[in-house]
């Protein structure tokens, strides 16, 4: 019996897996390119969009468009190699099952509970987003629902303290105006929770029926985004408002990375359609085109998106805009577009919800049939021929703290735990056996000898006062400071090995490109992270260690 921590699944018997689990599958394979396409769409373009794109672009200013750009390029070296692992390894599980196969069952135990923090936790923000969109409709077709039922405790308790401590009234907050319960104010988000059951309900029903909404909730919200651009393109150029793209970097280049966890987390998402490995007609053509296309389309999205707001309105303008399309609209008195643009939110909201409900559940039946979490997790509903506990139980860990947590922190732990299921895909390319060519997608080998050392140097030199400033004060003990130092570490390794194995370039760029955009997220966050890893690593060892389907 293997008890190493790092026992892996050899190819030869992750093959077989593949073959059986093609063969003789319950899960319905009515996925093709155009509905994995649409399922990316339908999960990167949502709360980031109507909402996250608002801060980043207050911070960065109409500049902002590189770090999308920056970003998207990020995503793309990572797309890639996601696409080589689909390919070879088309099983649910996404980079679960793949660092299964390269790194060792204790890294992907990790992954799999940092991939919690892209779904579950994710959610939370994309339901609380739900809410104040749908909340605003409600109010524009005169239906008022109580302050104290569509707001989290915790930004509710804040803002009544905040009055409070101001001297001014607080009878009209929610806090105040909350039903007491042993002295302990009622406050909660139903909205949240109540779309967060319907959307769970859905992924339950069945694939069929969630492709088919997931398919047109997203041909509308591509229509409205189209109109949203050429509307506002047509008042830009006629009103003459280009001078609002002037500075176009007034924060300079930190402002522009102040948005790197509201800018990454829009672009969350497209790995998410490689939990439907299963359920692909052919997922060693479909998978890594859906990711890659789907990629592409919504990189267009944001550049052009973040160019109409930035040039209706003043960058400065953003600072606490939670609804940032509706509000430059409404801000140039046109409130009708402000109420489409509120309506398409809610659908794009939905959608989002939709295909990470969908994702979750895959990820831990996977873990599920490999040992490292009950059978429960992994049964299947022989009526939906979905997998129906763990959808379940996805619902219930979205649902109930969307109820009453507010999204202060869980941007950035969403972005902190994807960047790093990222950076170990990336990394894994580089451990798989090498093949034959064949049918499906194999990533383009380019040597990275010289170009990777002369990249990390460029770094080097372009951050050479930074570097020399961290170093003369990491005895302050900055927790920034150091994950900086640490990172120009890694990356001079990186560059050594890079020139001594011949390192494929895309890879390596990847993996670079993400620890970078790791240390650019608050601290505080990172402190949240290391210990959700902490609670994980404890499950796995009073548990999943011991259950494994490798000890048998």
């Amino acid at each position: 019996m293997n008890t190493s921590l790092f026992r892996k699944k050899d190819m030869a018997s992750l093959q077989a897996e593949v073959e059986a689990v093609h063969t003789h599958g319950v899960l319905k394979k009515v996925l093709r390119v155009r509905d994995l396409t649409f399922m990316g769409v339908a999960a990167v373009i949502g709360a980031g969009v109507f909402s996250t794109i608002g801060t980043a672009a207050y911070n960065g200013g109409p500049g902002v468009i590189f770090l999308f750009i920056i970003t998207a390029v990020t995503c793309g070296f990572t797309a890639l190699c996601y696409a080589e692992f689909a390919s070879r390894v088309p099983v649910a599980g996404s980079a679960y099952t793949y660092s299964y196969v390269t790194f060792g069952e204790l890294i992907a135990w990790i992954i799999g509970w940092a991939l919690i923090l892209e779904y579950s936790i994710g959610n939370i923000v994309v339901a609380i987003s739900w809410s104040a969109y749908f909340n605003n409709l409600l109010e524009a077709v005169h239906i008022h629902l109580p302050s104290w039922l569509t707001i989290g405790w915790q930004t509710a308790k804040a803002n009544y303290h905040e009055l409070l401590a101001a001297g001014k009234d607080v009878s009209h907050t929610a806090y105040a105006q909350a039903p007491v319960i042993a002295g302990f104010h009622i406050v909660m988000n139903l909205p949240a929770f109540l779309i967060v059951g319907f959307v769970t309900l859905l992924a339950y029903i069945g694939i069929s029926e969630s492709k088919k909404s997931a398919n047109l909730m997203v041909g509308l919200k591509l229509v409205v985004l189209a109109f949203i651009a050429v509307v506002g393109f047509w008042v830009i150029f006629s009103d003459d408002k280009m001078t609002n793209w002037s500075p176009f970097l007034p924060n300079g280049v930190t402002g522009v990375l102040k948005g790197v966890s509201s800018v990454f987390f829009a672009y969350i998402g497209f790995d998410a359609i490689s939990t439907t490995a299963e359920e692909c007609a052919n997922p060693k053509r479909d998978l890594p085109r859906g990711m890659i296309y789907s990629l592409l389309i919504c990189t267009v999205i944001y550049v052009v998106t973040t160019l109409v707001i930035t040039g209706l309105v003043s960058y400065s303008d953003f600072m606490g805009v939670a609804d940032p399309l509706a509000y430059v609209f409404n801000a140039i008195n046109m409130h009708k577009v402000g109420f489409i643009i509120s309506v398409s939110a809610v659908i794009a909201s939905t959608s989002v919800l939709l295909v990470f409900q969908i994702g979750q559940p895959r990820i831990w039946m996977s873990m599920s049939r490999d040992g490292l979490l009950p059978k429960r997790f992994g049964k299947i509903n022989k009526k939906r021929l979905t997998p129906g506990f763990a959808t379940i139980v996805t619902g219930l860990l979205v649902g109930i703290p969307s109820l009453f947590i507010d999204d202060l922190l869980m941007t950035d732990l969403t972005s902190i735990g994807t960047l790093f299921a990222f950076v170990l895909v990336c990394g894994g390319v580089l451990l798989l056996p090498k093949i034959e060519k064949e049918s499906g997608f194999q990533l383009p080998y380019i040597n990275g000898r010289w170009i990777i050392p002369a990249l990390v140097g460029l770094f080097l030199l372009l951050f050479r006062q930074r570097l020399a400033t961290d170093l003369l004060h990491v005895e302050a003990e900055n927790l920034e400071e150091i994950l900086f130092l640490l990172f120009s570490a890694i990356a001079i390794v990186v560059a050594i090995l890079s020139f001594v194995k011949h390192f494929s370039l895309i890879p390596i760029l990847g993996v670079l490109c993400c620890l970078y955009l790791m240390i650019e997220i608050p601290i505080n966050s990172w402190i949240v992270f290391f210990g959700w890893m902490g609670l994980g690593l404890l499950v796995y060892l009073l548990y999943g260690r011991k259950n494994s389907a490798l000890n048998q």
